[in-house]
Parts: C-alpha cells; structure tokens; sequence
C-alpha cells in the first residue's frame, strides 16, 4: 500500500512539475509573441524616440513627460542602470523591444536610446484567458489525466482479469488461470490467491482420495467380518465361534486404525491446527523413542539415534514431531534390511531430522509422489500394510513447523528422508 502510494504521489507531482513548466514556458512565447506583433507600440516608440533625437538629452526627460500627457499615453524614461534582466539588456543592446512583466500585471516595453537612457512605454496585461490560454490549461490538465489513466489502466486490467479468474475458480473450474506479470502492483495478491487455489485444489482432492481410499480399504475387513459372522453361525464348537469371534475382533482393530490414522491427517489438513509449542529434550527423547520403535517394530533391526547441537531445548510440537519421528522410524524399518540410521542436528537456525535405512530405497520418479495420501510404493515382494498416510502425515506435521521433507539416495544405500524446519522461538 505505501510503495503503491508514493509511486502516484511521485508520478503526480513530477507530471504537475513537468506540465506547469511548459504551461509558463507556452504563455511566456504567447505573451512575448503578441507584444512583438503590436506594430502600433513598434512605431510609437520609433515616433518618440525620433521627437528626442531632436532634443538635447537635458532635455529629455521633460520632452517624454510632455508627450506622455499630450498623447495620454504612459512614456517614461528610464536610466540603463535601472533595467536588470541578461536576456532583456541583450534584446536591448540589439536595438530590438524587450518587455518586462511588473507584479501588478503591468507590462512595459522598453527601447534603448543610448547607453544611459531607455524609453519605456507601460500598458496593462490584457484581464482574463483568452483562447490560447485556455487551450493551454485544458491540455495541462489532459496531460495529468493521461499520466494517471496510463498508470491506473494495468491495474484495472489485472485487477479485471484476477475478478474473472476468482469467479471461474468460484464456479468449480478449480483452476486459478490469472496471468499477473511480476511487475504488476497487484502480483503480490494474485500470488495470494494463486496459493489459495492451489491450496483449496490440493484439500478438494485430498478428501477425494480419503474418501475412495477409506471405503476401499473399509470394505475388505467388512467383507472379512461378515464371512466369519457366517462362520460362527454355522460353528458347531465354541472353539469355531472364539476363532470367527478373533478374526471379527482383528478387523475391528484394522478399521478402526484407519479411522484413527484418517483423522489424524484429516487433523493436520485442517486451516486453523493450533501447534502447542514448547521446549524439550530431544537428548533423552530421541533415542527412547528410536529403542521403542525397534522393540515393537523389528527386534532384530540395528536402530541408532545419533545427536550434535543443542538438542537439549528444542522448540516445537512435541506430540506432532514424535509423530514425525515413529512414522519416520516405522517406514524405514519396514524396508530395511539391517539398518537404520536416525540423526538429529541444531545448525544455523534450522532443525535437521535424518532417517537413513540400507532396503531397496525409493525411485527418483517415486519420491514426490510418496508424501500424498494413500499412497503406498509397494514392490511385489512386500506384502501391503498401513494405509499409505505415514509420509504425508509427517509432510503435513513439518510443513506446520515452517518446514519441508525430501527424500534422497541413503549413503547406506537405501532411502534418506530429511525434515528440515527452523528453530522456533520459545
């Protein structure tokens, strides 16, 4: 707003400076042009300087006071000293009528007889505009309409196209086509809104994707249930009905780990998450969490957890950053081969999460697609488990942080996948 205030302010105030200048400059032409036309004052003048020639130069003085009141006219006689001005002591020096303007609009010719006298005739300015003055005043303020209409019509036109293309995003084309130049006063809104979309287009397809994702993977344990219900009817020993009763209770579990883990992104998806910052030991909680993981996930996995910096006082969200973390740690172990390396670094105002594993890695046209929702990059070998929400819940926790997540080649050999986000103040 104040950039796009003094750039009006300026560019007014130099077109009035600009168009004032050349307004006196045409008036001053105009004026002189019409003073040196009067051929009448030309030959009065040549008429009187003539009468004096004739008189001794005593004498003059009272000669221009007698004919300025025989002819009712306004002669005087002015010593050389008296007239200042180069560019009017130069005309006059040439033999030629130079014209003096007086601050009660009276303006004076004057005619040089010698080098100490010059005989002056006054007249009043002409009272009112006449049409060139006028002309002159309309172009002037044509010209400060111009300026600002020149300034004022790309930010119509922007301003025309970013309404069209809000309205068309509005009527669910879904696509902010808005093209604002970099240069543009409004580019900075149009990116606003450009993001916006971008942002609506990822939520509105997100939820497609939850939705289709949650009745697929809801329908198989359904389907699982209601064959072992028919089970359990027709058992004939207690010990079928507590097997169909086991595998109902385990396919109540898995729907409901999917409703807990839909929420939960569902949660992070949201406009207004309130992230509960506060100071904590990653010292002491990384590697504990690093030795639970191992313990539940796979005993037999070499899991480490490596430290430097300051990470005794981390500022974050504790329980989104241990979620970050497991999700992190489960994901590599699910893949790993022996390996997985966990290191965590406070460098240079940035908070530096690393989880490296020695499995099969990721395929660079895979990565980015790896952080959406109900995804799952499954080779024929792994058998499909999870509901592909891990990575796109640890990108979304990270981007809460002002962060962002990237996978990368592991230098064990496997998938690295780094959360960078910076040190939050307290």
């Amino acid at each position: 707003m104040a950039r796009h205030f003094l750039g009006l302010y300026l560019l007014i105030v130099l077109t009035l400076a600009a168009v004032s200048w050349g307004q006196d400059k045409l008036l001053q032409a105009y004026g002189a042009r019409d003073l040196s036309d009067d051929r009448a004052l030309a030959g009065a003048l040549a008429a009187v300087e003539s009468r004096l020639r004739s008189t001794p130069v005593a004498e003059w003085k009272h000669s221009v006071a007698a004919i300025s009141a025989e002819t009712s006219g306004s002669f005087e006689l002015f010593a050389a000293t008296d007239i200042a001005g180069r560019e009017t002591l130069d005309e006059l020096k040439h033999g030629k009528i130079a014209y003096m303007q007086a601050a009660a609009g009276e303006v004076w010719a004057l005619k040089e007889l010698n080098n100490d006298y010059v005989l002056a005739f006054r007249s009043q300015a002409p009272e009112g505009l006449g049409p060139l003055d006028w002309m002159i005043t309309l172009l002037f303020y044509a010209a400060m309409a111009l300026v600002i209409m020149i300034w004022i019509w790309p930010l119509t036109r922007d301003l025309r196209a970013l309404e069209k293309s809000a309205a068309r995003f509005g009527n669910k084309n879904w696509v902010f086509d808005a093209h604002i130049k970099p240069r543009s006063q409004i580019y900075a809104l149009a990116e606003t809104f450009r993001k916006m979309a971008a942002r609506i287009d990822g939520l509105i397809a997100s939820h497609k994707d939850m939705s289709n994702a949650v009745a697929h993977e809801i329908k198989t344990p359904l389907s699982r249930m209601q064959f072992e219900i028919e089970l359990a009817q027709q058992a004939k020993s207690a010990a079928e009905v507590q097997a169909s009763l086991g595998n109902i209770k385990a396919d109540i579990a898995a729907i409901n780990d999917l409703v807990s883990a839909t929420l939960n992104y569902a949660i992070l998806e949201r406009a207004d998450v309130s992230l509960n910052i506060g100071t904590h030991n990653f010292t002491v909680l990384l590697p504990a969490i690093a030795e639970y993981v191992r313990n539940d996930a796979r005993p037999d996995i070499h899991m480490c957890a490596e430290l430097r910096g300051d990470t005794d006082n981390v500022v974050c969200d504790l329980h989104l950053i241990e979620t970050v973390v497991k999700n992190l740690l489960y994901n590599a172990a699910r893949y790993a081969k022996r390996e997985v390396h966990l290191a965590f670094t406070v460098q240079d105002g940035l908070n530096q999460l690393l989880v490296d594993d020695d499995g099969p890695g990721i395929p660079e046209k895979d990565r980015h697609r790896a952080f959406d929702s109900f995804v799952q990059l499954e080779s024929p070998r792994t058998n499909k488990t999870g509901f592909g929400l891990g990575l796109a819940i640890v990108k979304r926790a990270i981007e809460w942080h002002n962060g962002k997540v990237l996978i990368a080649k592991s230098p064990l050999g496997g998938a690295r996948i780094s959360a960078v986000w910076p040190v939050l103040p307290d």
